[in-house]
């Protein structure tokens, strides 16, 4: 026979199952954004540095090659396009483009700030992490996630971990998310949960929606950035489509130089 007192624990009992499982339904989805996060990050730092020397060029050939035919012509249009050929080659610098490697609008790079602080410099050496890195990232983002906390300390032991962490990941630092891996095991057990009232529940499972919410938005804005464009292109080797590019544009290059030698012979 069922006392009042189970028939009464019994929808609480029910809400912890649900606020457990939105914990970690948000923890996936988090780790999933943050890992194409990364990858966008790491597409974009290493286009800009393989591929960046290549645009300029193109950018130097288009000024040459119209400054030969306004030079040969004469004509007033030629010149027109010759003069925003050549201006689009040496922009007035940006506040970003003087601190070329160093900053951007977030703040100092990671790389600059390892200098400034005598750290060593380890820039991300591909687009995707390693199997083997994701994997061990994937696994300490899942023990040690901020939103397994619920007291406010153990949270921030969590974030500062965390951070670090994610650091490591953006890197490939398999060796360090080792280290790190350790480095929690050997740490304090997570506190176990006590009893919450339904009250708490229920506002834990709000907070729960607006985080996911909040990822949602941030995944949306990195799909539809230039470089997200990009990476659909080649999701499943994103450091081939690179080398695609390129390839393209050194075979560009060479036909702007032929052309140029051209107008000049």
């Amino acid at each position: 026979m069922t006392t009042p007192e189970a028939e009464q624990a019994r929808p609480e009992e029910r809400l912890e199952r649900a606020v457990r499982a939105a914990e970690q339904a948000l923890i996936e989805y988090e780790i999933a954004v943050e890992t194409f996060r990364v990858e966008v990050e790491n597409f974009s730092r290493l286009h800009h540095q393989k591929l960046g020397p290549m645009y300029t060029r193109l950018d130097e050939l288009e000024a040459e090659i119209a400054e030969a035919t306004a030079a040969r012509t004469g004509d007033p249009q030629d010149v027109r396009r010759a003069q925003e050929a050549r201006a689009r080659v040496m922009p007035m610098p940006g506040v970003e483009e003087l601190f070329h490697g160093w900053m951007d609008g977030d703040g100092l790079f990671p790389e600059a700030v390892a200098m400034l602080t005598d750290q060593p410099v380890r820039p991300p050496q591909r687009v995707r992490p390693s199997d083997e890195v994701r994997k061990l990232y994937r696994e300490l983002a899942r023990k040690a996630h901020p939103d397994l906390a619920q007291a406010e300390d153990e949270r921030q032991r969590r974030e500062e971990f965390i951070t670090r962490v994610n650091a490591a990941y953006a890197r490939g630092d398999e060796g360090l998310l080792r280290e790190l891996a350790e480095e929690w095991a050997a740490g304090p057990a997570p506190a176990e949960r006590a009893p919450s009232p339904s009250e708490e529940l229920y506002a834990r499972l709000e907070w729960l929606a607006e985080r996911k919410e909040m990822l949602a938005h941030l995944a949306r804005e990195l799909e539809e950035s230039a470089i997200g464009e990009m990476l659909r292109l080649a999701p499943d080797d994103p450091d081939a489509l690179l080398e695609e590019i390129a390839e393209k544009l050194l075979a560009d290059v060479a036909t702007r130089e032929a052309e140029l030698a051209a107008l000049q012979g």
